[in-house]
């Protein structure tokens, strides 16, 4: 097994079987107008952070049938975020199917949502208290990281301009957003393995890491088809300030014309600017792949998967650029 691909194909027909059936459960009993869509719609993720939890456990020297429920909690977290986001962003389609709102409404969709959320701790708090603790902190950390994203380019450009937006927002975002639910991924694994303090706190930062270069490197594919566009709306540029502001901060000028909407064409100077931008994120990316290896160094058992789990980081990164 040389790649985390090959570790996907091998764990993740398991991982999906499980899923399904839990998804089926919960959402089995309701009146949705398309059951047989919604569940499809939700059950077709990539299955990366509950695949990484799988990880963890094998390296650690744990069963592999005692990752399983712990990483259909962390894939339901991250179906339940999903729905939410999808509606928050107005977003009609996911995976190329149609979003939960659009086919059982808003608040229908928001409650499916936090029906999900609500089974995830409660299944994890049947198995132990620290299993609970783990997933109940990932919800509320990435409900909270959703907040600090800025959703309205004439307010964005005013905290700017009144100096109110450091940049330090975007280390906020990406931390909560989306590392804390693979750094969840990753102690829940090491909590199956019945790892210590010490290699559940390394694997929890392993995981942290791992999940703020993921959202970087997603940015980073949004600022690259800009580029090749040549073009971006205020509403596009909002979503990307932050990591602006927090990669090229010194360009604020450029920032606060294409918030306003003063130009949406990238002319050669704008062109420049997101150059430098990218060029510096995907530094940032490999020295928070760097820091994730570091954090579990030499203190993971030597098997055939914790030499996996060493090269993990970059198989990911590697695999969501692909996608």
């Amino acid at each position: 097994m040389s790649t985390v691909q090959d570790y996907l194909e091998k764990r993740r027909p398991t991982l999906d079987l499980a899923f399904n059936k839990e998804l089926s459960v919960l959402l089995g009993g309701i009146a949705a107008k398309d059951l047989a869509s919604l569940i499809t719609g939700i059950e077709a993720g990539k299955k990366i952070r509950g695949c990484l939890c799988c990880m963890i456990n094998d390296a650690l020297g744990g069963d592999p049938e005692s990752a399983i429920p712990r990483a259909v909690a962390v894939e339901l977290i991250q179906a339940a975020t999903l729905i939410h986001d999808d509606f928050v962003d107005q977003d009609a389609f996911r995976r190329n199917r149609p979003a939960v709102w659009t086919l059982e409404g808003a608040r229908r969709a928001v409650l499916i949502g936090d029906v999900i959320f609500a089974s995830a701790i409660r299944g994890m708090n049947d198995l132990s208290r620290e299993d609970g603790v783990t997933v109940s902190h990932a919800i509320a950390q990435v409900s909270k990281g959703a907040l600090y994203e800025p959703v309205d380019p004439k307010v964005m450009a005013a905290e700017i301009e009144a100096g109110r937006e450091s940049g330090q927002t975007y280390e906020k975002i990406i931390h909560l957003k989306t590392g804390i639910l693979f750094g969840a991924a990753c102690r829940l694994g090491s909590i199956a393995a019945g790892a210590n303090g010490n290699l559940r706190e390394r694997a929890y930062r392993y995981g942290l890491r791992i999940g703020e270069a993921y959202q970087i490197a997603d940015d980073l594919k949004e600022v690259k088809q800009h580029m090749l566009l040549r073009f971006i709306h205020p509403g596009q540029m909002v979503a990307l300030a932050p990591a602006f502001l927090h990669f090229a901060g010194k360009r604020r000028s450029q920032i606060l014309t294409l918030l306003k909407g003063e130009s949406t064409t990238l002319d050669d100077l704008a062109l420049e600017f997101f150059s430098a931008a990218a060029s510096l994120m995907e530094d940032e990316i490999e020295r928070r792949l760097q820091s994730a290896v570091s954090e579990i160094g030499e203190h993971f058992p030597d098997n055939e998967y914790s030499e996996l789990v060493r090269k993990a980081p970059w198989d990911i990164i590697r695999m969501f650029n692909e996608s």
